[in-house]
C-alpha cells in the first residue's frame, strides 16, 4: 500500500551556530563556578553545554509530514481533505505573515531560523483555523507533496 503519491517528511532541525551557543553557555557556566575548583568548572562546562544542546535539540526535532491522507506538522494532525490551496511564501512573504498579516486564530509552526513558508488553507467549516503557516526550507516540496495526497484522496 502506497501512502502518498509524493512522500515528504522534513525535520525543522536548529542551525549549526546554536549548537556553538551550547558550547558557549557551558564555558560561561565553567567560568562563574571557576572560584570553586576545576571539578565543580568541569561539570559546569559538561552541565551547561548537555543542558543547551538538549534544548536546541528538541526545539529543532518538530517534523512536517504528508503521509496516509494526512498532513502531520508537530503535534496537530489534519487530513488532507480538510486542505485547500497552498501558497508558497518567500522570505518577505513569510515575515508578513508571521506578523502584520497573522491571523491568531491560524495554526503556526514558526522557527524564526528557516526564512521561507507554506501557507494553507483550511477548508473544513467545522474547524475555526483559517490557515495553516508552516516553516519549511523546502516550500515547493511540501505543496506537491500536498497536491499529490489530495488528489490521491
Amino acid at each position: 500500500m502506497q501512502l502518498s503519491a509524493t512522500p515528504y517528511e522534513e525535520r525543522l532541525t536548529a542551525p549549526r551556530s546554536w549548537w556553538l551557543i551550547s558550547f558557549l553557555v557551558g564555558v560561561a557556566l565553567a567560568l562563574v563556578l571557576l572560584p570553586f575548583g576545576t571539578l565543580p568548572m568541569l561539570g559546569g562546562l559538561a552541565v551547561g553545554t548537555a543542558v543547551t544542546a538538549v534544548v536546541a535539540s528538541s526545539y529543532g526535532s518538530v517534523r512536517i509530514r504528508v503521509v496516509g491522507g494526512s498532513l502531520i506538522a508537530g503535534d496537530a494532525k489534519i487530513p488532507v481533505t480538510a486542505l485547500g490551496e497552498a501558497e508558497i511564501l518567500d522570505a518577505e512573504q513569510a515575515r508578513a505573515w508571521r506578523t502584520y498579516k497573522a491571523d491568531t486564530r491560524a495554526f503556526l509552526l514558526l522557527r524564526a531560523y528557516i526564512p521561507t513558508a507554506l501557507r494553507v488553507v483550511v477548508t473544513d467549516p467545522d474547524d475555526p483555523t483559517p490557515y495553516l503557516y508552516l516553516s519549511t526550507r523546502e516550500p515547493e516540496r511540501l505543496a506537491e507533496a500536498l497536491r499529490a495526497a489530495r488528489a490521491q484522496a
